[in-house]
């Protein structure tokens, strides 16, 4: 399996493909970085030289916000909005969906798994006694 910044890719996948691996490399920045580096689209992962592996290495860490520090980022702007108390970061605290979707029906992803409430007891014989 080569390895991109830390990161194994499959060998038997074309490297368009492969690159999406990386965390933070989609399928339209993979096709950039190929072109950018000019490494053909339909190479196996196995099939690349040395000399292709780190110019690709290069170029994505020159280039791109990928992986741990992709993910910190990622964390300091959700926690940003929390602090400040913004409408955001109250519906992350509060594991509800942020950008206006209904909750009503529907949420279940963010909301996680359903939490039944009891129904309300019938008033049995309360003028006995």
């Amino acid at each position: 399996m080569p390895r991109i910044l830390g990161v194994d890719v499959p060998n038997d996948k074309r490297i368009v493909i492969a690159l999406t691996y990386i965390y933070g490399i989609g399928d339209v920045t993979s096709h950039e970085i190929l072109k950018a580096t000019d490494i053909d689209e339909s190479v196996r992962g196995k099939d690349l030289t040395e000399d292709e592996l780190s110019r690709l290495g290069s170029h994505i860490e020159k280039n791109y916000i990928i992986e741990g520090q992709l993910r910190r980022q990622e964390a300091q702007n959700v926690n940003r909005l929390r602090e400040i108390k913004c409408y955001r970061g109250i519906r992350h605290r509060l594991g509800l969906p942020v950008r206006g979707q209904r909750t009503k029906t529907n949420a279940r992803t963010r909301k996680g798994p359903r939490k039944t409430v009891a129904g309300k007891k019938g008033v049995k014989d309360v003028s006995r006694g």
